[in-house]
């Protein structure tokens, strides 16, 4: 569609601009300080991204470089097997399976034509996954995503504790919301984008916002993500060892709409 095509231009050129507004960086080394006026700060300043935005970098958020190198790794290890070895895996959509491999090479209901394979499942609790549907191959997958699960679904309680004080609330409040400890799942999505020849024609997740109380995205430093802010598509730089949060419709709601849940997509390129 038309509209999908607009401000569809060179990822990379858009990536390097210093022009137009920029995706917060929140640096989270500080947000259990025992320096009151120290962590205020820190917090205080993921809670403005969280307002103003919706989406922001997190760094020094406690997870180690090793640890998503190692997810990073496995992840494309996955994909670079042949096709009959993912097939194993693949999800049955038509039958309510969604966990799995899956596919999105063709056009979608819209009309839009989406160029990602990826693979879906449920990481966390522990006692409600599944690891007879986690790959086998690499050898390490299993171990360094329900590694990486885990340090995630604590770094999910940090923010909220923040995001609840946020809104005068108690800091253990967002969190019992949305399901607490027993009931907030955490749900993995491994999005690969294959080399598209027409780059200019295609995206690889279409414009939408998460129905999920909050998102995190372990990026390749490959530019991609754009954020619809103020009217316009604005590309998100890469961040060195950042994790990529997003609100999603779900906090936003329960903030009566003080946080904002961002309309964004995924581009591909050559």
């Amino acid at each position: 569609p038309k509209e999908e095509l607009v401000n569809i231009g060179d990822i990379f050129e858009q990536e390097k601009s210093t022009d137009g507004p920029q995706v917060p960086t929140i640096d989270l080394k500080e947000i259990d300080s025992e320096n009151e006026n120290v962590r205020e700060r820190c917090r205080e300043e993921l809670k403005k991204a969280a307002v103003d935005w919706g989406v922001m970098h997190l760094v020094n958020h406690g997870i180690s470089d090793e640890l998503m190198d190692c997810v990073r790794k496995a992840g494309k290890a996955f994909f670079d097997l042949p096709i009959e070895q993912k097939e194993k895996y693949a999800n049955d959509q038509a039958s309510g399976k969604i966990q799995g491999y899956g596919s999105k090479l063709a056009n979608n209901a819209s009309g839009q034509l989406e160029w990602e394979d990826y693979f879906f499942h449920l990481v966390y609790p522990e006692d409600k996954r599944d690891l007879n549907i986690w790959p086998q191959t690499p050898a390490d997958y299993i171990e360094a995503t329900a590694e990486y699960a885990k340090e995630l679904r604590a770094l999910a309680t940090k923010v909220l504790r923040v995001l609840s004080l946020g809104l005068g609330l108690e800091e253990g409040r967002l969190e019992k919301e949305v399901g607490g400890l027993e009931e907030l799942l955490l749900q993995m999505k491994i999005n690969y984008y294959p080399v598209c020849p027409q780059p200019e024609l295609a995206l690889g997740v279409e414009a939408h916002t998460d129905v999920s109380a909050l998102t995190f995205i372990l990026h390749n430093m490959v530019p991609g993500l754009q954020l619809f802010y103020e009217g316009k598509w604005v590309t998100a730089k890469c961040v060195p060892n950042s994790i990529v949060m997003h609100i999603g419709d779900t906090i936003e709601i329960l903030s009566n709409g003080k946080y904002k849940s961002i309309l964004h997509r995924g581009m591909v390129s050559k």
